[in-house]
């Protein structure tokens, strides 16, 4: 039998969530993955990553990683090992924003010659605007506000995740796991 995201109700996914150095989508230098078992969050994983390409001023801006706080970081080859267990076959991988992430994620792994995964996907995005219709705009931020998330430091990408993967136990909470299910993809 297959294990699937929603059991018995409750759901079990991997919020994810990628900084970047520049506009290229293998220029990863920040990830992080929050776990969701049960519709509790149980582990966390953060690391910055080496990317290949120089830093853009802008997303330095963003993000306040500099080329010098990666310079001793492992290239993202050596931090998929660690990652690669949270994308198992059927996995569910939620992100706020997920083109973004996934792109990032794709990027990275076609860079460094390393077969994609096979998973479900989920957008917090997407779901918050099919589900949460009065909000002005559905940035992570506004949606956090909405649900009185903490977001204490928005793209430090362990804080993004934690708030991506609460926002969805939040939608879980408030509309069950019907409408949700119906916004998985399989990749």
């Amino acid at each position: 039998m297959k294990e699937t995201c929603f059991e018995v109700k409750k759901m079990n996914f991997v919020a994810l969530d990628f900084e970047t150095a520049n506009h290229e989508r293998h220029s990863a230098c920040s990830v992080a993955l929050t776990v969701v078992r049960n519709s509790q969050i149980v582990d966390n994983y953060y690391t910055l990553i080496k990317p290949e390409t120089p830093f853009f001023w802008r997303n330095v801006q963003v993000h306040g990683i500099h080329e010098r706080d990666v310079a001793n970081a492992p290239n993202f080859a050596k931090v998929w090992d660690d990652m690669k267990p949270c994308f198992k076959e059927n996995k569910l991988i939620v992100a706020h924003n997920l083109p973004f992430d996934q792109g990032v994620l794709n990027g990275c792994l076609d860079y460094y010659e390393i077969e994609r995964p096979h998973f479900q996907t989920l957008c917090t995005v997407q779901s918050s605007r099919r589900l949460l219709t009065e909000l002005p705009n559905h940035k992570l931020n506004t949606v956090c506000d909405h649900f009185g998330i903490n977001l204490e430091n928005h793209h430090y990408a362990l804080d993004d995740s934690n708030a991506c993967a609460t926002i969805l136990l939040h939608l879980e909470n408030n509309f069950g796991t019907e409408p949700l299910k119906k916004l998985v993809k399989h990749v």
